[in-house]
């Protein structure tokens, strides 16, 4: 589904050229979880921000189906992110001022989806996440994992191919991350999601198909 190709990413500050990744390859199966795992400043936030082509590489190339996403316009880039792919952070990234309906028809409102139907679709999909009677109740209202399953709702509201996890349980305590990483199986089994889930957690990359591990920009294993 997914084939990273010498992905390499540098930023030069005066005389310094800092090396966040460096000519990494990785395959990822249509179906397939995986955990991203390694230490703050491994570089694994910034291969999930190229995978999801929300940053360019310096060199390399993220081929989806056989097509690099970095040789689209970014117009272009834009409606293959909001149709293809879902996005889950561990800080949610809720909008404060809209309810959590509101939050979760956002990406189809984008996708220009008709307003009724993506009203239809995100009250489904937040039923599904066991949030059917919070739909009116706005983040400030909610706790930190009804937020993060409502981020997850509006993840899967373009019913993406791929979904990409940052931390998704990094700021949970350990029941509710045990909630949220239950969800995702679930998730997981029931709308064919592939999975990339960075994480300094062991525990949670235990629950993944597979480990790959980065240090100091390079994927071991």
């Amino acid at each position: 589904m997914i084939a990273v190709r010498s992905l390499s990413k540098f930023f030069v500050t005066g005389q310094s050229r800092i090396e966040v990744l460096k000519d990494v390859d990785l395959d990822i199966l249509a179906g397939e979880r995986i955990a991203v795992v390694g230490a703050s400043g491994a570089g694994k936030t910034t291969l999930m921000h190229l995978l999801g082509g929300l940053d360019r590489p310096t060199s390399g190339s993220v081929l989806f189906v056989g097509k690099d996403i970095f040789h689209y316009s970014p117009q272009e880039l834009d409606a293959f992110r909001n149709r293809t792919i879902g996005f889950v952070f561990q800080f949610h990234q809720l909008l404060p001022e809209f309810s959590a309906l509101e939050n979760v028809m956002m990406p189809a409102l984008i996708g220009r989806i008709p307003s009724r139907k993506a009203e239809d679709k995100a009250t489904e999909i937040l039923s599904a996440v066991g949030l059917g009677h919070r739909l009116g109740h706005k983040p400030g209202q909610l706790s930190g994992g009804e937020q993060q399953r409502v981020a997850i709702a509006r993840s899967l509201i373009m019913t993406p191919k791929l979904l990409l996890a940052d931390e998704p349980t990094g700021n949970l305590d350990s029941t509710t991350s045990d909630e949220i990483l239950a969800l995702l199986d679930r998730l997981h089994l029931e709308r064919d999601l592939t999975i990339v889930v960075v994480t300094h957690s062991e525990k949670v990359a235990s629950r993944m198909d597979r480990i790959v591990r980065m240090v100091d920009g390079a994927l071991q294993g």
